[in-house]
């Protein structure tokens, strides 16, 4: 009740007819639909979806390829790339986003869409590589040996043996990697330009103004599309395990 009751409470007044939230003032589909003309949400959405999307991948297929590269090092060289791909993730948000502002800055980059996204995937890549290095370690020892022995080249052992063995940990680094990116401010905030901003920004800019039910609305959809999406996934996992 204390980690959803927020929750349930944001659901409850996005159908209330009334801007406030300290009274019921009748029941109401009008912020949903504001919500669809609404431009500067729908287009901090788009943005918000894009950029997700796009590192998610980039950033799971980067992180896939190292994570194999890692375990296949030995001895204090592998501890060191380790240690340097622990950094990103213990460091502060702030610190981040403070270094790669000063990086594209260097450069003389034109702050956007495209700083935005390299920083989304610079900070997602590390988080894909601890979700797929387990899944490495529990393959069976030269298993890509054996393959190679009965005539599979490297590339076809790892599309058709270490690929589809190390796939749940692809699939967790991703769906960490998306979810960081949608809910990312810090970095996105120092590292976006004029015209680019995604939802994280766009609600900081409203609360120095009120926010507005609208927002009530979006995050109720968007709860109610992760909890279907989770609800699907848990049930396709059932009927895989009654099949065996």
């Amino acid at each position: 009740m204390f980690l959803y009751a927020p929750i349930m409470a944001l659901a409850v007044f996005s159908f209330n007819d009334s801007k406030s939230m300290a009274h019921w003032n009748g029941f109401t589909f009008k912020w949903y639909e504001q919500l669809i003309h609404n431009e500067s949400i729908m287009n901090a959405l788009y943005y918000t979806l894009l950029v997700a999307v796009i590192s998610s991948i980039i950033a799971t297929i980067v992180g896939t390829i190292s994570a194999i590269g890692i375990h296949k090092m030995r001895g204090k060289r592998r501890k060191l790339i380790l240690n340097i791909n622990y950094l990103p993730v213990l460091n502060p948000d702030i610190v981040t986003a403070v270094s790669l502002m000063s990086l594209y800055a260097f450069f003389s980059l034109n702050f956007g869409f495209t700083t935005m996204l390299l920083s989304h995937i610079m900070f997602s890549i590390p988080y894909v590589i601890l979700s797929v290095l387990p899944k490495i370690k529990q393959l069976p020892q030269n298993i890509e040996e054996a393959a190679m022995d009965l005539g599979a080249t490297p590339m076809y052992a790892l599309r058709k043996v270490i690929l589809p063995q190390i796939k749940p940990g692809i699939i967790s680094g991703f769906l960490i990697a998306f979810t960081m990116s949608i809910d990312d401010f810090v970095i996105s905030f120092f590292n976006t330009g004029n015209g680019v901003s995604n939802l994280s920004i766009e609600i900081y800019g409203m609360a120095r103004r009120g926010i507005k039910p609208e927002i009530n609305a979006l995050s109720t959809i968007m709860f109610a599309v992760v909890l279907i999406l989770l609800l699907i996934s848990n049930k396709k996992q059932s009927i895989v395990r009654g099949g065996k």
